[in-house]
């Protein structure tokens, strides 16, 4: 059975719950899904700042998980729509590794040129700025972000719907894409609600990670075992260790 580790960059229990539920249901019976919940951190990422601290926490996290007597993954998600940590880990990772985000641009890049709808005001240009560090620019036509964040829309789902389901028409009518992303690990499950109103295929992250692991991925890394080229001060021990590993 293959094993796919999440990680939730962030604190919020509830949140590793939604991605534990939804990535497993669209992963299958077939694949063992276990979540990791961030160590310290924000309880949802929504700023630079937060962000930031999420990238080392993802690592944190990760470096925990590989010190735990329990199968090693196959593959790795960053439950995070941004994916924070996300180059630093692949290169740490034997394994394949992936976020949310990437994830979703790979799969709404097979339609054409996509809109991304997401909460949280601050987020517009840091996944502009993605986008563009992973080569996705060009088909990115816009990114429209909604006031309340992705926590506050998880925490009211029907008045999440209401608003979600106007954003995705808007992009469409607006920006003539062909794919919509609805972004977020707290809006797990409603782009299926959401489709029906709107005329284009519309993307659940959670859903486009979770099958990106079911995939055959890239050229695996030429690390053969996971390790930082780094000897850490400061940090966790199971970084600390994970580092003097990858500088030996």
């Amino acid at each position: 059975m293959r094993q796919l580790l999440v990680i939730n960059p962030n604190t919020s229990a509830s949140v590793s719950a939604l991605l534990q539920r939804h990535v497993q249901a669209a992963a299958g019976s077939h694949v063992a899904v276990r979540t990791a919940t961030a160590r310290f951190g924000a309880p949802y990422i929504a700023c630079e700042a937060s962000y930031a601290v999420a990238a080392h926490a993802a690592l944190d996290a990760w470096a925990n998980e590989l010190a735990q007597l329990q199968p090693q993954p196959d593959a790795v998600l960053i439950g995070c729509f941004g994916d924070p940590g996300l180059m630093a880990l692949r290169e740490s990772s034997p394994v394949p590794v992936t976020g949310l985000a990437e994830a979703s641009f790979i799969e709404a890049a097979r339609h054409g040129r996509f809109a991304i709808v997401t909460g949280g005001e601050r987020w517009g240009p840091m996944l502009q700025r993605l986008a563009q560090a992973l080569g996705h620019a060009h088909g990115l036509a816009g990114i429209h972000t909604v006031a309340p964040t992705g926590a506050q829309l998880a925490a009211d789902p029907e008045a999440a719907l209401a608003l979600l389901a106007q954003a995705c028409r808007d992009v469409v009518r607006q920006m003539g894409v062909q794919a919509v992303i609805l972004g977020g690990a707290g809006l797990a499950g409603m782009a299926a609600a959401v489709q029906p109103q709107v005329a284009v295929p519309v993307i659940d992250s959670v859903v486009a990670g979770a099958t990106w692991a079911l995939r055959v991925h890239p050229v695996p890394s030429e690390r053969k075992v996971p390790g930082f080229d780094v000897a850490w001060a400061g940090v966790s021990g199971e970084m600390v260790a994970l580092g003097m590993a990858g500088v030996v």
